[in-house]
């Protein structure tokens, strides 16, 4: 009876049996789920506020780039990291020191007053009025001279205030008592920085006029001008603040992780997109995501069992101008670049498709990358990669260093450097899906020796200089021959002659185009006013478009 009973339960029993390891899994599960839901919640609190309006951008030097320091320092030390700044956390450098336009500085043509971003004064120009009634082309009419730099055939590309140093003493000799120049290769940005160099004064005051302004005195129906200038300078100063926590295990090599959270502003740099629009530019993917993830690699870190490295981990300002703030910290961080083992840096994380996928660049930087990458990534990403330790983002700076670099990009998209990135759209669950491939990373390097550093090929597109620019944002992740393009800029070249979004550049006037750096080349070869063409694969078709400068 008994053993009847017993074989009568055991189907039951034998069932509860093999349930017991789904369960045990699902228990075990539980708390990686909760986990993730966690990292989860809180890159969605990071990227909110550091991209909300509160925050105007958080452009370098600004009450709002300050208000995002404070946070990311107060999150550090939530997380437990100790401070490794010049000031606590805070780490201030200096972005440029010179002079900008005063509250006396003006301009009237035609008695109307002009707007201040329409005209910068030369920093060699001398602290005075001059007015007068100027003919484009024409510089004896009342002693002020009205220059097309256009048509000069003495203008060096390379040394241009040069010439307008040179053209400013010529005015002076033959009678002017100021000089406007117009129609010049360079771009609004470019002229402000010369702001900062060092110059003597000429003797009569002198005025570069901007793209629109210059449209205004090139117009073939202008008779004239009647124009009222004066220069006046006042002394400026800018700075940029780092934000940096570390984490000590008393490690003889430390592991740098990195994401700039500087942005645009209201695009007063002139680095907008979309110049039209004067509003803020929130940079939730660029870079609060990268930002926010490196916040909370910085909680888990301080949590783990991964004590065979120190971490330090830096927020860096002064990116969007020019790697500022990385550059600072390499020279000034406290941490010799021989004790580096290695630096990752996470910039525009925020945007993961299964189409474009992910980007890692830098792997060409040492020779423990690939075994590293190839056990750690999923198979459940699309993955493309890079050589290069070089960019246009922070890695750069270490790796000049002869620091091993990663660098971490889900791509470029239409909202770039527009006030469109908002938090809205930034996918959370790849982002943390990046989060723990860093951490994976940083995991596996744990076991192993300080990694040793190789050079790569070099991108020679940040030594290059532009005159003139196409108005495109290339998708950096495309590697199928050509340049494609993610965005198109209101009001510039591209636009214009009907290019869109999606088009693939195979080639710029003569030359062929295979990929971005061989863009970039075709490119520097163009000056203001030139024509060309352009010719694009729009799907299946080939497209000419006919390109002015």
């Amino acid at each position: 009876m008994i053993n009847r009973i017993f074989a009568a339960k055991l189907p039951a029993v034998k069932k509860i049996y093999l349930l017991c390891p789904l369960v045990c899994l699902t228990l075990a599960a539980y708390p990686q789920r909760k986990a993730d839901r966690k990292t989860i919640s809180n890159l969605q609190l990071h990227v909110n506020y550091l991209a909300s309006d509160k925050l105007e951008g958080r452009r370098t030097g600004t009450p709002g780039e300050q208000l995002a320091a404070a946070y990311i320092a107060e999150q550090m030390k939530a997380a437990g990291l100790s401070p490794r700044g010049s000031e606590g956390y805070l780490q201030v450098f200096t972005v440029r020191e010179g002079k900008e336009a005063g509250p006396k500085t003006r301009l009237l043509v035609n008695q109307q007053p002009q707007a201040a971003d329409r005209f910068i004064p030369l920093p060699f120009s001398a602290e005075k009025a001059a007015k007068g009634e100027v003919l484009p082309g024409v510089n004896d009419l009342d002693n002020v001279w009205l220059i097309d730099v256009k048509t000069a055939e003495d203008m060096n590309p390379h040394a241009p205030m040069e010439f307008y140093i040179k053209k400013t003493k010529e005015a002076k000799q033959n009678g002017a008592t100021g000089v406007i120049f117009f129609n010049g290769p360079e771009n609004t940005r470019e002229v402000t920085r010369w702001l900062d160099e060092k110059t003597s004064p000429q003797p009569i005051p002198a005025l570069w006029a901007g793209p629109e302004l210059s449209k205004t005195f090139s117009a073939d129906d202008a008779n004239g001008f009647q124009v009222d200038f004066e220069v006046d300078f006042k002394p400026s100063k800018r700075t940029g603040t780092n934000v940096v926590g570390y984490i000590d295990n008393g490690a003889p090599a430390t592991v740098v992780l990195g994401a700039h959270y500087d942005h645009l502003g209201y695009g007063e740099d002139h680095n907008s997109m979309a110049p039209s629009e004067k509003a803020i530019h929130n940079g939730a993917d660029d870079n609060a995501s990268g930002t926010a993830a490196l916040l909370e690699l910085g909680r888990l870190l301080k949590s783990s069992g991964l004590k065979k490295n120190n971490y330090v981990l830096v927020a860096f300002s002064g990116e969007e101008l020019g790697l500022f703030g990385s550059k600072y910290f390499v020279e000034n961080g406290g941490i010799a670049a021989k004790d580096m083992n290695y630096m990752v840096n996470m910039d525009m994380v925020g945007r993961l498709t299964d189409d474009k996928g992910l980007q890692i660049g830098g792997i060409g930087t040492s020779p423990a990358w690939g075994p590293i990458l190839k056990s750690t990534v999923p198979s459940s990403i699309k993955v493309s990669y890079d050589s290069s330790g070089t960019g246009p983002s922070d890695h750069t700076s270490f790796y000049r260093k002869d620091v091993p670099v990663l660098f971490f990009f889900t791509g470029t998209h239409t909202d770039y450097h527009k006030p469109g990135d908002d938090a809205a759209k930034i996918n959370y669950d790849g982002s943390l899906k990046i989060v723990k491939l860093v951490y994976n990373i940083v995991e596996k390097t744990n076991g192993q020796q300080k990694l040793a550093f190789s050079k790569t090929r070099e991108r020679q597109m940040s030594n290059t200089r532009f005159s003139v620019t196409l108005g495109i944002m290339p998708d950096y992740t495309f590697s199928q021959g050509g340049v494609r393009v993610e965005a198109v800029s209101d009001g510039k070249p591209a636009q214009k002659a009907g290019i869109a979004p999606g088009d693939v550049i195979f080639q710029l006037g003569s030359n062929a185009v295979s990929d971005v750096e061989s863009y970039m080349g075709a490119l520097s070869a163009f000056k203001a006013g030139d024509s060309t063409t352009v010719k694009v694969k729009r799907g299946k078709e080939e497209k000419v478009f006919d390109i002015h400068f």
